[in-house]
């Protein structure tokens, strides 16, 4: 018997592309079809122009304040729902009244979604709280880190073309209020080290400076947009990339809280030692693999100078995340992702 699956892949050519919802989408598919189950069909369609023809429809992201879930009768529906962070911060991600009332409707059509999947055991926490969506029918899928084998840019070509100095910290993702970039800036102050930002909206200048969500973008380029010690990339080629963790003395994921915290597992793949937060997903995630400490300046201060001076607890670090990460695979995802497929029709 055929399961007919269509995944939503409008992520794959909007805003979505280069953040963690288009890479869930882009490593999903691939590792679907790369499994190559014989029961599964797996098709893509774009929001745009919903066909109703399969037996299940995926949405590979929930939005929260956009009324973006198309539900027929009869026909069984997942999402992933990677977690509800402007949920846990209202202050710092204001709806509005319009995505206050979308919010609603996105609410009452989840209850009629078949399933949900979501990238942790917090952000399933999460949902069940805040969706009050039935935690017997959610699934906990984790993601894993980049699994192409591009050849990596030599070390030399990297430090010259991004002017990396001997020695930095390192973070890649958004400016967003809960990834806390602020803090781990002042915390590189501390202990007087370079930080190096990835990311394309660390360097974009096409955003509404007076909205509350950019507040922290705003206030990073008032105070450190000309420091030369706060190295900000945009965003960077994979090849690249994992050069530049490779480079990194530690990589740092400051945040207030994650719903799963991916360039963690990026960075240990690559041999970086890693110090996180002790919030959210992040415990969850990093495994005993990494320095944890609390999300305050000094206490990542103390974390980071930690890990500089100890060669031996670094190198413990290193070992022990190239350990952590085998954990994660997206053969691994994708297997239980077609588990879930096959739940829901065959029981």
């Amino acid at each position: 018997m055929s399961i007919n699956i269509a995944i939503d892949c409008s992520p794959l050519s909007s805003g979505h592309r280069i953040r963690g919802v288009g890479m869930y989408t882009k490593y999903l598919i691939a590792a679907i079809k790369q499994v190559n189950d014989p029961e599964i069909v797996l098709s893509s369609f774009d929001t745009q122009i919903p066909n109703w023809q399969y037996q299940i429809t995926h949405y590979p992201y929930f939005d929260l304040f956009f009324h973006t879930l198309r539900i027929k009768p009869k026909q069984k529906t997942i999402v992933t729902i990677h977690d509800v962070i402007p949920l846990l911060f209202p202050k710092a991600y204001p709806p509005g009244i319009r995505g206050k009332v979308k919010f609603i409707l996105q609410k009452q059509t989840l209850q009629k979604v078949t399933h949900v999947i979501t990238d942790s055991k917090t952000s399933k926490a999460d949902i069940v709280k805040y969706l009050d969506y039935p935690q017997e029918k959610i699934s906990v899928i984790y993601l894993a880190p980049a699994n192409d084998r591009s050849t990596k840019t030599p070390k030399d070509e990297v430090i010259e073309k991004y002017h990396l100095p001997p020695r930095f910290i390192l973070y890649v993702g958004d400016i967003n209020y809960n990834k806390n970039v602020l803090g781990l800036i002042s915390a590189c102050k501390l202990i007087n080290i370079p930080l190096v930002i990835v990311g394309k909206q660390a360097v974009s200048d096409d955003y509404d400076a007076t909205h509350t969500e950019n507040q922290p973008l705003v206030e990073l380029i008032r105070r450190y947009g000309k420091d030369t010690d706060i190295i900000r990339l945009g965003f960077i080629e994979e090849a690249n990339l994992k050069t530049i963790y490779q480079l990194a003395a530690v990589y740092c994921q400051p945040s207030f809280y994650e719903g799963f915290g991916l360039p963690v597992l990026e960075a240990m793949s690559h041999g970086c030692p890693v110090v996180a937060a002790n919030t959210g997903s992040l415990p969850e995630i990093c495994g005993g693999a990494a320095i944890m400490c609390k999300p305050t300046s000094t206490s990542i201060a103390e974390a980071l100078h930690k890990t500089l001076q100890d060669e031996n607890l670094r190198q413990n670090l290193i070992a022990s995340g190239l350990v952590q990460v085998t954990n994660f695979s997206w053969e691994k995802t994708a297997t239980q992702t077609i588990n879930v497929y096959k739940s829901l029709i065959l029981g």
